[in-house]
């Protein structure tokens, strides 16, 4: 890996840093409920610089975030860290396989859903163990993950767009 390399990883795990602490201090009507900023800057790490560097920068940002915030190895880590790299996982292998196919709109929806399902399934086999309970909650965390997954997802594409007419170059399909 090279330095430059490295330096934006860094550069971009802060920025989600940065994101995961505000929202940290936002307040929320369901404890649970967070409205994932930081998948934004994993979106424009997807589709400006590749899926190793979108990997890294979620498991900076989770490993991190949880250590600042006094949850690391709990449960809540383990929920944060399912969610992340199943959503990074499923939006980069979307994206690699077949690049056009989705935008950022698409690939976030596309986390948000991974994200939703592998918290889900986690929260069942470790803590809850009741398949009535989940199938209870589902839709309403689905449709949550769905509206917050549009709105990062309109988000990053904004932000790429911007990146990229800055930088004076172009990207198709980016919607």
């Amino acid at each position: 890996m090279q330095s430059q390399d490295k330096y934006r990883i860094a550069v971009l795990a802060a920025y989600a840093l940065a994101l995961h602490g505000f929202e940290y201090l936002l307040p929320t009507p369901i404890p649970w409920l967070r409205l994932g900023l930081a998948n934004i800057i994993t979106l424009v790490a997807l589709t400006l610089f590749g899926f190793s560097t979108a990997m890294s920068v979620t498991l900076i940002r989770v490993i991190l975030a949880s250590i600042f915030t006094g949850t690391f190895l709990g449960p809540a880590f383990l929920l944060s860290f399912s969610g992340g790299v199943s959503s990074t996982a499923a939006m980069g292998l979307i994206y690699v396989v077949q690049r056009n196919l989705f935008g950022p709109v698409g690939l976030s929806l596309i986390g948000a859903l991974f994200h939703n399902i592998a918290q889900l399934t986690l929260a069942y086999f470790l803590f809850i163990q009741r398949i009535e309970a989940i199938l209870i909650i589902s839709p309403l965390v689905i449709f949550i993950g769905v509206l917050t997954g549009f709105t990062n997802g309109v988000v990053a594409d904004i932000l790429i767009k911007n990146i990229l007419k800055k930088d004076g170059k172009t990207i198709h399909n980016v919607t």
